[in-house]
């Protein structure tokens, strides 16, 4: 099937063939039908990815959740759903008394945890029996529409991939739509910039490209300073006609920012 794209809305016609309905469908009278506002997917299977819309949690799922009470045995952790996350004592990393909760996560503190189980009644238990899983101590939280998570990460990584690279900060995207962010601030700074592009315009084709570009320019002015601070550094260090100093050309190089290479490379320049 070719695939195609397009904005669609709840009752929209979708397809006769039933065989082909998947996520952000529903089946009625032998039709397909949209049942979301989003974005139409015809590749092999009839999908729709939602354009906004809560996260619904999963087993399995890692999420980046924020503590809002604590019980007598258990965490109440937001995750940014309808429902819920609880985090159990037992799901602690180290053995703990319940008067000594507080002590370890208190309302506000926000973690890394994983969805152990979700039951039929909507009942999200958390862990953080995981060497991947954490309390969050540092650097940047932000929040992005859940359904954006897979285009921001891209096919493979190749998006969060290039992103890593040439912000050069660390950056992890929880499926609730969670982003923790580390490194110098300028780097998160221009990470969460073109994370909110991505975001924006993650329904128009030509993304990659047009975020590739984005780096570029918004690198650009770091480029310039480097190479004034370069040029003045030289002048300095300039031999006098007076002692005839020789000066080690390495010696007067500084390190530049490179705004080519991945970038490059996936303009095809």
């Amino acid at each position: 099937m070719k695939m195609e794209k397009k904005l669609v809305i709840p009752g929209d016609f979708l397809s006769d063939d039933v065989k082909l309905a998947d996520e952000g469908t529903y089946v009625e009278d032998g039709k397909v039908f949209s049942s979301v506002f989003g974005i139409l997917s015809l590749n092999k299977q009839i999908k729709v990815v939602p354009l906004s819309g809560k996260y619904i949690p999963k087993r399995n799922d890692i999420v980046i959740g924020v503590v809002t009470e604590v019980s007598f045995s258990n965490w109440i952790v937001d995750i940014r759903s309808p429902y819920e996350g609880l985090l159990h004592i037992s799901e602690f990393p180290r053995r703990i008394d319940n008067a000594e909760m507080s002590k370890y996560l208190k309302v506000g503190d926000s973690i890394m945890a994983l969805v152990s189980d979700v039951d039929e009644s909507m009942k999200v238990e958390l862990t953080l029996n995981d060497q991947r899983l954490r309390q969050i101590t540092d650097g940047r939280v932000i929040e992005v529409t859940p359904s954006k998570v897979p285009r921001i990460i891209g096919k493979n990584g190749s998006m969060i991939g290039m992103l890593k690279n040439e912000a050069g900060c660390n950056i992890f995207i929880a499926q609730n739509g969670r982003v923790w962010l580390t490194g110098k601030d300028k780097n998160i700074d221009l990470a969460v910039r073109t994370i909110q592009k991505i975001e924006n315009e993650s329904h128009i084709s030509g993304l990659t490209e047009r975020i590739v570009n984005f780096l570029k320019e918004e690198k650009g002015p770091v480029k310039e300073r480097i190479k004034k601070t370069k040029a003045i550094k030289k002048e300095e260090q300039e031999p006098s006609e007076e002692n005839g100093t020789e000066i080690n050309e390495e010696s007067s190089n500084i390190e530049e920012d490179k705004s080519g290479g991945i970038l490059d490379e996936l303009l095809d320049k």
